[in-house]
């Protein structure tokens, strides 16, 4: 069962129903969004039923949700959400492009890649300061001082600023420097960093996990939902499959699923889905065709010396050419590009 309170509910509205439901044996987790405050209740449904808790002060509806992911799910919030990160919108009004180095290797490279992105129309940046890799071998990210080099470029740039945490002990050195926390596919299921991420306040990207079935992921977006921070986004991708061509299998059809299942924006990853440059474009104009809301793109000004990743990152070319795709696809779906597109592309 969940509460949905009105647009003018107080503070002092939430704590009265949450004092009830306590009082009734229950438990009451409060989650709040950009435009509405969703209050979840776990406990006895039928004794809850006796209380008149759609009379109280402040609430709009009182609802029994089927799905077991009741907060981020659209049997409660029939219309579609919009995030804003650091004021970008995110949301089925728009395709969002969030561009940049896979990882912060040095300040240069890092100003660099946020350069190309902006100019090919990305309002959000994308850079890794904590990489967790398959080989403990393999580049594992600089720490606090990527977020450092990060927090630079984005008061150069204006770009904000949008990067992973890896473990729930550096949630909150992560959101004080990040507009936006990324939980990537490794991470999907840990169940502690997404209950501290949900706490944190921050808007928060959630990759689907690489062997997650769509309500596997959403139900790790409930985690996060039920701490109180319904400002998440989906991003697809890409699966593993028994297909070696490609990185991952890019679900495609996840978008509208996903959409149709949960009010949460939903995103594609063409970059990790396919692996290498030259899908990405492709897999790019898919996932805009089937409605997703924004991609998510690797950028690095001399991929072929990248740490991370090089093989899948856009050159300035490539970028000339996703600014096109952006400028064309969204207002035939109509949507429109956030950021719009440069007059010279």
């Amino acid at each position: 069962m969940v509460i949905v309170m009105g647009p003018d509910a107080t503070q002092d509205d939430v704590a009265a129903i949450v004092k009830v439901i306590g009082e009734a044996g229950g438990e009451a987790f409060v989650s709040r969004g950009v435009s509405r405050t969703i209050i979840g209740l776990v406990g006895d449904v039928a004794q809850f039923g006796t209380l008149d808790l759609g009379g109280m002060r402040g609430v709009a509806d009182v609802m029994r949700v089927t799905a077991p992911y009741k907060l981020v799910s659209r049997d409660n919030h029939p219309e579609r959400s919009t995030i804003r990160v650091g004021g970008v919108p995110i949301g089925p009004g728009t395709v969002t492009l969030i561009a940049g180095p896979c990882a912060v290797e040095t300040p240069r490279q890092t100003l660099e890649a946020a350069e190309m992105a902006k100019a090919a129309g990305a309002t959000l940046l994308r850079g890794g300061a904590y990489k967790p890799r398959t080989s403990p071998y393999a580049f594992q990210g600089l720490g606090e001082a990527g977020l450092r080099i990060l927090a630079d470029v984005r008061e150069r740039t204006g770009l904000p600023v949008v990067t992973e945490v890896v473990d729930a002990h550096d949630v909150e050195l992560v959101a004080s420097y990040a507009d936006m926390l990324q939980i990537g596919t490794r991470n999907a299921q840990n169940f502690a960093l997404l209950q501290a991420v949900g706490g944190i306040g921050k808007p928060v990207m959630l990759k689907r996990g690489m062997n997650a079935t769509i309500e596997e992921w959403l139900m790790a977006a409930e985690y996060i939902a039920q701490r109180g921070n319904l400002d998440i986004v989906l991003c697809e991708r890409g699966i593993r499959t028994f297909e070696t061509a490609t990185r991952n299998t890019l679900d495609v059809s996840a978008v509208p699923v996903a959409q149709r299942l949960s009010h949460l924006p939903v995103i594609v990853d063409p970059s990790h889905s396919g692996g290498h440059r030259n899908l990405v474009l492709p897999l790019s104009r898919a996932a805009v065709a089937a409605g997703a809301d924004g991609v998510i793109v690797d950028v690095h000004p001399r991929p072929e010396q990248a740490l991370c990743d090089g093989p899948q990152a856009l050159v300035e070319d490539d970028l000339h050419e996703l600014a096109e795709v952006m400028r064309v696809f969204p207002p035939l779906l109509g949507k429109t590009a956030t950021g719009g597109v440069p007059a010279s592309v």
